[in-house]
């Protein structure tokens, strides 16, 4: 990533999920990890339904991880947890 990229908050962008998304506790998980030199960051798209409305968060983390399936996996890790720390709230 170069520094204009990191000054302008332009980070890694997403690739396109190979896996459908997994439902957990009420909410659908996509792991999309970023490419980024070196390998994948940990990325994963948190979506579910409040009062009607669709609601998504997306979350990002610094680790880099060589392989993509392995990336997907942590992916899938990370977002399972921030749902067990935060469930509903998560989305306040």
């Amino acid at each position: 990533m170069s520094i204009l990229s990191r000054l302008f908050g332009v980070g890694p962008k997403p690739e396109p999920p190979k896996a459908a998304p997994e439902e957990y506790k009420g909410f659908r998980i996509t792991a999309t990890p970023a490419k980024v030199e070196g390998g994948y960051l940990i990325h994963a798209r948190i979506e579910t339904e409040v009062d009607g409305e669709a609601k998504v968060q997306d979350i990002l983390r610094a680790d880099v991880i060589g392989d993509r399936d392995a990336a997907e996996a942590a992916s899938l890790r990370k977002a399972k947890q921030v749902i067990d720390e935060q469930g509903d709230a998560l989305f306040d």
